[in-house]
């Protein structure tokens, strides 16, 4: 029970690797508010996590909307202990001359700015209970990718501000840390193999980057959150944690 009675606030929470890490907090005994767009999605993992969580229509891009989910946390637990930044799109595979205004607009709103606006509005809270923040950046925020320029903007972005706001937040025994998957097996990700020019080699693609030799399902993604959410990290902060099987090590033949 590294979680227990934790007040977690999960953005992007009904799918995907957070699907599975709303799973894993609860498991490990916390509290936790699914933030996600879907309504649908959200009740189907409300009925599965069973009583004690809470799950909040959000589109997370939005500041009024954020507050108002914040708010809502904050009148039904009372505090708030942690805030994951999992919400994310990955749409358009393209080279950046390629991409539209609107889909730069449109990935930089949801996959950056959000977290602008639960800092903004979840900091006070966070400083009352010594709280920390999760980011779910990715291994392209680092090394790049082909093919998904504004993507992988977005997560160089997020990894510098996750150690800027390490440095920022500190004074209050505030951790912020950033978990930097290669590939994982989301909806997300099988739509961006879709877009891929060689749509019937990608997924022995996807094994190969890897050097454990396979593309992981989201579980693997959720039991690093966990471990950087709960005391066990305690003196873990500013730190972009490769959960990748190797594939920034470098090439393999």
């Amino acid at each position: 029970m590294l979680l227990k009675d934790k007040i977690i606030f999960l953005t992007g929470g009904a799918g995907g690797i957070g699907y599975f890490c709303a799973r894993a907090y609860a498991r490990e005994g916390a509290r936790v508010v699914i933030v996600d767009k879907c309504r649908e999605c959200i009740d189907i993992i409300l009925a599965e996590l069973g009583d004690g969580h809470l799950g909040i229509d959000c589109d997370v891009s939005v500041g009024p909307a954020v507050k108002k989910a914040v708010d809502q946390t904050l009148h039904v637990y009372g505090r708030l202990d942690a805030i994951h930044n999992n919400a994310g799109i990955a749409h358009p595979s393209k080279m950046l001359h390629e991409t539209f205004e609107d889909e730069w607009d449109n990935l930089m709103r949801v996959n950056l700015k959000s977290l602008y606006f639960t800092t903004k509005y979840g900091l006070p809270a966070l400083i009352k209970s010594r709280g920390t923040i999760l980011n779910t950046s990715s291994l392209v925020g680092e090394i790049g990718q082909q093919i998904h320029a504004a993507y992988t903007a977005t997560k160089g972005g997020m990894n510098a501000l996750t150690k800027s706001m390490a440095l920022d937040y500190a004074v209050h025994h505030i951790r912020v840390n950033a978990l930097a998957p290669a590939g994982v097996w989301t909806p997300m990700l099988r739509k961006w193999s879709n877009e891929q020019p060689d749509k019937a080699t990608i997924e022995q693609y996807l094994n190969d980057i890897h050097l454990l030799g396979y593309c992981p399902d989201g579980d693997v993604i959720a039991d690093a959150a966990v471990f950087l959410l709960s005391d066990k990290a305690r003196f873990i902060t500013g730190c972009i944690l490769p959960v990748s099987g190797g594939a920034e090590l470098g090439y393999k033949k």
